[in-house]
């Protein structure tokens, strides 16, 4: 036998070898828990192309997401909306996520075509508003109605339309881009940021995104502020 130690607890005493407690004292300890160290994660922001890397003829399917006629939420005064489907910028927090898909929804036809131009038509009806999905990934089916309700209404309606595009970007942009942008006119511009968020705001969601009154950044060469912008 090795060395005996006296051991007493609550008065009883007893006598245990020096190695038998060694080696319970080894099982009894318990490995120091590794502690896992936390990676802090970058928030994802939307999707930056760069100049003409999406293009409407190649990405639109002509598809659209939704129709809602004589809303109020949708720009200045009674209005139409027409929502495209298909979107590339991918904006965390977009209330429409639905609508980033190309194939999302039902075709745009001649039927609603017809549809839209004759709802325009009523007198209380402002105008025309354009969103999505991303308009100007969609200038096929945009183009058409804007043609046409020019043709119908000349100027006498207005047309609205919402893009994740800086006003810079599109500048840099497709022929078809170019073209919708100064046949229209007010501009929402900039992608959605969910940091920036702000339900306060006239007409957007973020704090970064502007109103833009297009026909007079046009004629100056520099972006000009819609005239009734509140906040």
């Amino acid at each position: 036998m090795g060395e005996q130690i006296r051991i007493t607890i609550n008065g009883d005493t007893d006598f245990v070898d020096q190695k038998t407690l060694n080696q319970q004292s080894k099982t009894s300890e318990k490995p120091a828990r590794r502690q896992r160290t936390r990676r802090t994660r970058t928030p994802r922001g939307p999707k930056n192309p760069q100049p003409k890397e999406w293009l409407a003829s190649e990405l639109s399917q002509g598809y659209i997401a939704d129709y809602k006629p004589f809303n109020f939420v949708d720009g200045e005064g009674v209005r139409c909306s027409l929502y495209v489907s298909g979107c590339m910028f991918a904006c965390p927090g977009c209330y429409n996520k639905v609508a980033q898909q190309f194939h999302y929804g039902r075709p745009y036809s001649k039927e609603l075509e017809d549809q839209i131009i004759a709802d325009l038509g009523q007198d209380f009806c402002q105008g025309l508003t354009l969103l999505g999905g991303e308009p100007f990934l969609n200038t096929q089916v945009c183009l058409s109605l804007i043609d046409r309700l020019r043709a119908t209404y000349g100027d006498t309606k207005d047309i609205w339309s919402w893009t994740g595009y800086q006003w810079d970007e599109l500048q840099q942009e497709s022929a078809d881009k170019l073209e919708m942008l100064s046949k229209i006119d007010v501009l929402v511009d900039g992608r959605f940021m969910e940091p920036l968020k702000d339900l306060t705001l006239q007409f957007r969601g973020s704090s970064n995104q502007r109103i833009i009154d297009v026909k007079r950044s046009l004629a100056t060469g520099e972006v000009v502020l819609w005239k009734n912008l509140v906040k």
